[in-house]
């Protein structure tokens, strides 16, 4: 069964339905009103909850560049994987959300799609949130967590919004690996209009994804990988904006953004992810500590950054066979700072 038709069904839903209870997770599909480059745009997102409850606080999660919010729930694996229904499982609940110009949500033309304009959507989602527009629970307390270029979002979005009570940025370090991420763009990035599986969304020549089969390189350790997890994260693959990646890298994760940050931050990266750790990104990724000490300058004190290393991950820790201990290490920062 091929699974990218599956998930286009399950993305084109834009109204709150119930999808399926697994594992003790109630998970539903809805839509919010954001601002858009030229006006009101819509972000889709999954909120998952643990069965038959809804606490008053939530994680707000944000894919990275080529993902959508399937990276958070990826269809057609093993539900260890799912970082939402293992949330749930253990009591929390998840929104996880389409960024502006993937899954369900609004594509407009990928030249604004700036990150000053991703991290206001994000500002907007929380809100949502907080007011109850989401799940009919006005949520108290609201972590923002991203992946790799949606850490640079949520950087952005907690440091000039301050409506968040922590952060957690996970793939991602201050000194990014410049000739892996050159070489990457180069040889393992196309046009999203030649790649036969995503041409029909857009013609737009900014708007990039993957090349077949490049994913296994970039973003996982495949000693701690299963095949079957790489072949639905290529089948479920999305598109990015080279404008708005390139702003994200800057702005994002290159400068010191995350000083403007008054929260807790929890960072967590695979200790080999050749993106942002190792020789060429100048970032000792081997233990917590090695991370904590290159990485706390660009935090201040109120930060009281907290960091982690998943072994023998590469860049999407997330999807690697032993994810299950990130989650278990941000559960327990999530518990120690926040009672979630």
């Amino acid at each position: 069964m091929k699974l990218l038709p599956v998930l286009a069904a399950v993305l084109a839903l834009t109204s709150l339905t119930p999808a399926a209870q697994a594992s003790g997770a109630d998970c539903s599909l809805t839509t919010l009103p954001v601002s858009g480059p030229g006006g009101t745009a819509t972000i889709s997102g999954q909120l998952c909850t643990p069965a038959g409850a809804n606490p008053d606080s939530i994680q707000l999660l944000v894919h990275g560049g080529t993902y959508n919010r399937a990276y958070w729930d990826l269809p057609g694996v093993p539900e260890s994987y799912s970082y939402q229904r293992n949330m749930a499982r253990e009591g929390r609940s998840t929104f996880a959300v389409d960024r502006l110009g993937t899954g369900a949500s609004s594509h407009p033309l990928s030249l604004p799609l700036l990150i000053s304009l991703e991290a206001r959507s994000m500002h907007e989602v929380v809100q949502h949130l907080r007011a109850g527009r989401v799940g009919g629970t006005a949520y108290r307390k609201v972590v923002i967590v991203g992946h790799s270029v949606g850490s640079g979002i949520v950087a952005m979005e907690a440091a000039t919004y301050h409506d968040v009570d922590g952060v957690v940025l996970s793939g991602m370090t201050h000194m990014p690996a410049v000739p892996a991420l050159a070489l990457g763009a180069a040889l393992r990035l196309q046009p999203v209009f030649l790649d036969n599986a995503l041409a029909r969304l857009s013609s737009d020549p900014l708007y990039f994804t993957t090349r077949p089969g490049a994913r296994s390189g970039l973003f996982y350790a495949m000693n701690n990988a299963e095949q079957l997890v790489v072949n639905a994260d290529e089948a479920t693959k999305d598109q990015v904006s080279v404008p708005g990646m390139g702003t994200v890298a800057v702005f994002g994760i290159v400068l010191p953004t995350t000083y403007g940050i008054d929260v807790p931050v929890f960072q967590a990266v695979g200790s080999d992810d050749v993106l942002f750790c190792g020789l060429l990104a100048l970032r000792d990724c081997s233990n917590a500590a090695s991370l904590r000490a290159q990485e706390a300058p660009y935090y201040r004190p109120e930060a009281r950054l907290q960091t982690y290393v998943l072994p023998g991950a590469g860049h999407s820790l997330g999807l690697h066979r032993n994810a299950e201990d990130y989650r278990d290490a941000t559960r327990a920062w999530l518990s120690s700072r926040f009672g979630m």
